[in-house]
């Protein structure tokens, strides 16, 4: 006879129960603790069912007693460990206000190489030193939704599967594949030698408009190369890149940020 899981109700916020739960709000903590114990976060409803959806396994589920009904077929049917707690034990243990009421604790998978991720795609983004949470998230979010086959990112760009991102992508980081270039920048000649265009994005006044080299590419494959807000993509990226692209811009607006200008190349190079 099977029985049905129930909810554990978990009192104090010192329970090792919820280890992976503490401290969420400490970044250095976290960007320590995740990737060296092969878990990350998903808060909240949707987020946590896609990335059941997407293959990732379950750890462990934390809600408050609001969210309990809403999960509940997520409770019976995960096979992990739900522990119940009210708000203000979840705020101790996390360290913020968990507004939405259910976190999960999600086992990574292996990320495929980046010679894998080439061989499949047409579209790429490559991201340089893109280290704000938000930016990363946000950038994968436009990238999945404009159609994008994957996104290639150097050694020193932030965690896609950190909580900030996963939440800000709204789970666009399960379902568009990713990894990492080891060798940098020289891991860019990688990419041109399997057979994509390189198009970096810049302000850089030798740069073409965008929408005039993605014509030119239309049956090119072709990686767009980004780099962080503020310095932008190192001389070294640039000099790799086959061309520089850039954004027309008006008003005397000088650039955008990087998820917002990444999106629009992204629909540039996907709609040519």
């Amino acid at each position: 006879m099977t029985t049905t899981p129930v909810p554990v109700p978990v009192s104090d916020a010192a329970d090792p129960r919820l280890a992976d739960y503490t401290a969420l709000t400490d970044v250095a903590l976290r960007r320590r603790k995740e990737p060296a114990e092969g878990l990350f976060m998903a808060e909240g409803e949707k987020v946590i069912r896609r990335a059941l959806r997407a293959g990732y396994p379950m750890r462990s589920m934390l809600l408050t007693p609001r969210w309990a009904d809403a999960m509940r077929d997520v409770v019976e049917t995960s096979g992990a460990p739900v522990y119940l707690v009210e708000p203000e034990t979840a705020e101790r243990v996390t360290g913020y206000h968990v507004h939405r009421g259910a976190l999960a604790a999600m086992g990574r998978r292996p990320l495929p190489t980046a010679a894998e991720l080439l061989a499949g795609a047409r579209r790429l983004a490559v991201l340089e030193a893109v280290n704000d949470h938000t930016n990363v998230g946000a950038v994968f979010r436009g990238a999945a939704a404009l159609g994008l086959d994957g996104v290639l990112l150097s050694p020193d760009c932030a965690d896609p599967l950190y909580r900030r991102s996963v939440k800000v992508s709204m789970g666009a980081v399960f379902s568009l594949p990713y990894a990492r270039l080891d060798r940098w920048p020289h891991g860019l000649g990688d990419v041109t030698a399997a057979g994509f265009r390189l198009l970096a994005l810049t302000p850089d006044a030798r740069a073409r408009d965008i929408a005039e080299v993605a014509a030119e590419c239309r049956t090119e494959r072709v990686a767009l190369l980004l780099g962080a807000e503020g310095d932008g993509l190192t001389p070294r990226a640039l000099a790799a890149a086959d061309t520089l692209v850039r954004i027309p811009m008006s008003h005397g607006v000088d650039s955008l940020n990087v998820a917002a200008a990444a999106a629009v190349a992204f629909y540039a190079v996907t709609a040519a």
